[in-house]
């Protein structure tokens, strides 16, 4: 008899399906976190679980950037460090560690929470460009870095976010091709995304 066939309790099915549905976690994958779990202590699962609450209770986004943060300010947003010329768009929050975790860059960020995506029914404005172009309008930032995925959706959004972006004056420049195209940001290793920062290109 196939493993995956055996008959489980309703509440361990429950939870294999759960984990199923995770980013990257297949039906095995699933199966063995919840045995896992099984056989743990109550300790290590009663963690788990209070720290996916507490997730969910604490963690907003930053006012300013849309970045995951506990308060109305990320920390880059709040830095007296950061260069405030700049700012790069990235698709997702994950991004930001990517490019971060280089320690090249050093100025500000926004997320767009999403890319540009008409099969997945995902338009202009499911994307925080609006919020984007508020935060334009000052005159303070002098360059804006299109750090979308190397992919269709990325490049769609990256073209729309230009013809928007151009008119202000403002220079738009778009990571350098060291990325291979189809790939996402979170996956590229720190020497490739450090090469497609300073090499990045007037868009």
């Amino acid at each position: 008899m196939d493993q995956n066939s055996l008959p489980h309790a309703d509440v361990i099915d429950s939870l294999i399906q759960e984990f199923n549905k995770l980013p990257g976690i297949g039906p095995k994958s699933a199966q063995r976190i919840v045995f896992y779990l099984l056989r743990a202590g109550d300790e290590q699962s009663k963690s788990l679980a209070e720290a996916i609450l507490s997730l969910k209770r604490k963690i907003t986004l930053c006012s300013t950037c849309y970045n995951v943060t506990e308060s109305d300010l990320c920390s880059i947003c709040r830095s007296n460090k950061r260069d405030r010329s700049q700012i790069c768009i990235v698709e997702q929050p994950q991004d930001i560690l990517a490019l971060e975790h280089t320690g090249i860059y050093g100025g500000m960020y926004h997320v767009l929470h999403g890319a540009i995506s008409p099969t997945e029914g995902i338009g202009t404005d499911d994307i925080r460009a609006r919020e984007l172009m508020d935060r334009l309008k000052d005159g303070v930032v002098k360059e804006v870095i299109l750090a979308t995925n190397p992919n269709f959706e990325g490049e769609q959004t990256a073209m729309y976010l230009s013809h928007l972006i151009t008119p202000l004056g403002i220079r738009v420049t778009r990571l350098a091709r060291g990325l291979p195209f189809g790939t996402e940001l979170e996956y590229a290793d720190d020497v490739t995304l450090t090469r497609a920062i300073e090499g990045r290109q007037e868009f």
